[in-house]
């Protein structure tokens, strides 16, 4: 069992005034909060150790690298890939998606080739392979959502084909919280000898992901998600795929040899590595996976489906009050809509009563539109959130509902 009220005195946040209120924080799924630990390990950098990576051979040249590397080997452990330089390092999940769409997809397809994807995407997982689209001349295509925010998967299986080169799906929704069966998919996606990359980014902080278990091919996933720094994120790709890749940006780091007349490129995973890397960051993200590690991922999944499943049962006590996204299997994300209160007007209320809430579309609008609504608020729970936090909310709700009553 997870001592909450250890893990809260980690994050100075849960407790500590923000211009004389402290603030109830319901906004995990656009970053988490950060435990004294990553902060640490960023301010030791720079305090302490500062120095670039990988060129230098005096001292603390030597020590950021083997700390920036370190990071690298305890992302291999954490998601199982078969080799370190399977890790590529990026600033967030978006740039990862954008390697693999621009490096593989516009490389290796052609008009004819389809791309499929979700309703419930993030912006991230659909504007590149759109842009892949239109560079190639492949067609995108969508896997409805059905009205509890499940994939329709009868719909996956007849979209899928032949001409289907590349399966791109999020692990968790972030406007949802829907959990996809993304092992069944990416099983369906090679049997018809498509690549399928992985989008889990709500997923590395909830739930244990095995990628040689999952068998993608590509995963991409940001630090800031997960308790590590903002600036920091991870693509996975299978080394073979990885090694056909052309680089997707030049510079230091990614050559081997550069004359006048012709470069070539440095090996895995430097070769999709340009330029000095945000090495506070990655360092600050080799902490958030020792915490996580020390928490263990089983016990902090026990602890917020038991959140979710609190929060939901209170915050359905609210008149009005509509939860979007209901699916059996999902991580500790609420979004909901409130009579006829538009979302943005919740959350400013909320923020009345120091309540950190996120309303809009969440970066899907394709799926807002699925569901038949604008926007939602959007509650989202982590290891730090307490039923207490809940009841705060729930009272609160309860007295915005009351005033436009």
């Amino acid at each position: 069992m997870l001592n909450i009220e250890k893990i809260r005195e980690d994050f100075c946040q849960c407790s500590n005034p923000f211009e004389g209120n402290v603030i109830t924080y319901f906004d995990s799924a656009a970053t988490t909060l950060k435990p004294k630990q990553v902060v640490d390990a960023v301010n030791n950098y720079y305090l302490a150790e500062c120095s670039n990576v990988h060129r230098g051979i005096h001292t603390l040249s030597e020590v950021s690298t083997n700390r920036f590397e370190s990071t690298r080997d305890k992302l291999q452990e954490f998601i199982n890939t078969k080799k370190r330089e399977e890790i590529i390092f990026t600033k967030g999940a978006t740039e990862a998606l954008n390697l693999v769409a621009s490096s593989y997809a516009e490389a290796f397809l052609k008009p004819g080739d389809e791309i499929l994807i979700s309703e419930m995407e993030h912006h991230s997982n659909i504007v590149p392979w759109q842009i892949a689209c239109e560079k190639t001349g492949a067609t995108l295509k969508a896997v409805p959502v059905d009205k509890n925010g499940d994939l329709v998967m009868e719909e996956f299986d007849k979209l899928l084909s032949e001409k289907t080169k590349i399966v791109s799906i999020v692990y968790v929704s972030n406007a949802l919280g829907t959990i996809n069966p993304v092992k069944e998919i990416v099983s369906k996606a090679h049997s018809v000898g498509a690549v399928c990359a992985i989008d889990a980014c709500q997923a590395l902080s909830h739930l244990k992901v095995d990628v040689q278990d999952l068998d993608c091919d590509f995963m991409a996933f940001s630090g800031h998600k997960m308790f590590g720094p903002t600036g920091t994120g991870v693509l996975y790709g299978k080394e073979e795929l990885l090694n056909k890749m052309p680089p997707y940006q030049s510079g230091g780091d990614m050559i081997d040899q550069v004359t006048l007349e012709k470069t070539t490129y440095n090996v895995l995973p430097h070769k999709f590595e340009a330029g000095t890397p945000n090495i506070a960051g990655v360092i600050g993200l080799g902490a958030a996976v020792d915490y996580i590690n020390e928490l263990g991922l089983g016990s902090i999944k026990e602890y917020e489906d038991g959140l979710l499943n609190y929060a939901t049962e209170r915050m359905l006590e609210v008149p009005g009050l509509r939860i979007i996204g209901t699916a059996k299997n999902k991580a500790s994300v609420i979004s909901f809509v409130l009579k006829d209160l538009h979302p943005h007007d919740i959350a400013t209320l909320a923020n009345k009563y120091h309540l950190a809430l996120r309303t809009g579309h969440h970066c899907a609008q394709p799926l807002m539109k699925r569901m038949n609504v604008p926007a939602t608020a959007r509650a989202s729970l982590s290891i730090y959130n307490t039923r207490e936090d809940v009841d705060k909310l729930v009272m609160a709700l309860k007295k915005i509902v009351e005033l436009f009553s």
